[in-house]
């Protein structure tokens, strides 16, 4: 049984040099929590301490590396041999994961020490689209043939099994053809004699080399999945994706979303290691382009200054019926690109996504101006002693909330579905975007209604 790792023990025991305490303590360890110590190392003890580990170990441990640099200079750190030890431990798809980043001289030394098999089908996985299933595949696996008995399946899985990724799920193929899936279990529980063909389980989920990654990984959430196989147009088996890169790549897709939708350009680096020019250059693109966007804003409230001149109590409500815009648009648009990721929509339900909208949208437009005017009146008028406030100018603020937060709510569900429709992310429409459009709509609805509603 694992046990989390005392940090402090494990830093003292590399100061004093205590190498052969150290490496027992490693032996225990698991994998991830050993790649998370070596993190905190500096580099010249990252690289003796990964020495002192199992070559099967220190492949596993190599894989779990969060920053592509430590591989780098560990690469850079290790002989010829001690380099192919490590990648002959690696599995293929952690090891093309590691080239696609990898500057070229290390690829190219990467390659160098790897065997001609290997290096081809490294080659192939390649070139697969980045975001294809393809990609995150692996062709290591265990396949068995329809005609062999249970026996004859063990006595393969026991010969072939130690290098596949996994050996719980097998498939079975016929001329590389995908037929059917059986799983150990089911082996288990058959006689030697059994056929394969008659405890298969024929009707298999697959997905094919070029489907995206982010539709494999909601297969794996809807479904269950431990593993998924990946067949060609032929339905031939070519590889397989296993429950922990789908997490990899749910992982990639949440975090790409959130920086999305925080008006942050995606980056693959964890947050202290990312450089303060290279996070300014992922953030100043939005900045500048939401700030022009907003000189909207300061056009429409120019083009009324003598309607706010001759009505200044206006100039005070601006703040709260923005705000509200935009947090209703916030609401719709978080909840309709969660729905479009989880395939619950499509754009082919844009009128009843804003159809509901327009309800809710109504409902929480209400409640909120009707509170606000109770507030205008009380708070305001009375508590504060501000003749201003009149009951006319409390029915236009609160009139215009009404609107602002139903066209907030609309704009917030139909901007991301149109997104999608276009092949643009969805996240891209998220809060900043549309509270830039919402407060120029707001203003816009409240100096309507001011000019005729008062007269001004």
């Amino acid at each position: 049984m694992y046990e989390k790792f005392d940090l402090e023990l494990l830093t003292q025991l590399v100061r004093e040099h205590q190498f052969r305490r150290l490496r027992e303590i490693l032996n225990e360890m698991n994998e991830v929590d050993i790649a998370e110590f070596l993190d905190e190392l500096e580099v010249d003890q990252e690289i003796l301490i990964f020495r002192l580990l199992p070559k099967d170990m220190a492949a596993e441990v190599f894989a779990y590396l969060e920053d592509t640099e430590d591989q780098e200079k560990l690469i850079g750190a290790l002989s010829d041999r001690e380099l192919r030890e490590v990648l002959d431990e690696l599995y293929l798809d952690d090891t093309v994961d590691l080239i696609e980043d990898m500057p070229a001289n290390l690829v190219d030394r990467i390659l160098r020490n790897t065997d001609a098999s290997t290096r081809s089908q490294i080659n192939q996985l390649l070139n697969y689209p980045k975001d294809s299933a393809g990609s995150i595949m692996t062709t290591e696996f265990v396949y068995l043939h329809p005609d062999s008995t249970v026996e004859q399946s063990f006595a393969r899985i026991r010969r072939v099994g130690l290098d596949k990724e996994t050996v719980y799920t097998c498939y079975v193929t016929k001329n590389r053809v995908l037929l059917g899936v059986v799983t150990v279990k089911r082996l288990l529980l058959s006689t030697y004699e059994t056929r394969i063909g008659d405890i298969m389980e024929t009707n298999v989920l697959s997905v094919t080399t070029h489907e995206d990654k982010e539709d494999v990984a909601q297969i794996f959430s809807k479904y269950d999945l431990s593993a998924l196989p990946v067949v060609d147009s032929d339905n031939r088996l070519v590889g397989i994706i296993t429950f922990d890169d789908a997490m990899d790549v749910m992982e990639e897709e949440a975090t790409e979303d959130f920086e999305k939708m925080a008006a942050i350009l995606p980056s693959d680096k964890p947050y202290l290691r990312t450089g303060v020019l290279e996070t300014w250059r992922s953030r100043i693109p939005w900045l500048m382009l939401l700030m022009l966007s907003a000189t909207f804003t300061g056009l429409i409230i120019t083009s009324f200054e003598s309607a706010l001149a001759a009505c200044v109590i206006l100039t005070s409500f601006i703040p709260m019926l923005s705000g509200t815009g935009g947090n209703s648009g916030s609401q719709s648009s978080v909840a309709v690109i969660r729905a479009l990721s989880l395939g619950e929509v499509e754009f082919s339900d844009v009128l009843a996504v804003v159809w509901k909208e327009v309800r809710v949208s109504l409902l929480c437009g209400v409640c909120l101006g009707a509170a606000n005017f109770g507030k205008m009146m009380l708070v305001d008028r009375w508590l504060m002693h501000n003749p201003d406030v009149t009951v006319t100018v409390a029915a236009v603020v609160c009139s215009t909330l009404v609107l602002t937060v139903v066209c907030a709510k609309v704009v917030g569900c139909l901007l991301p579905m149109a997104a999608e429709k276009a092949g643009i992310d969805p996240a891209v429409m998220a809060a900043p975007f549309i509270t830039t459009i919402v407060d120029a709509l707001s203003l816009l609805i409240y100096f309507a209604i001011a000019t005729r509603v008062l007269g001004l």
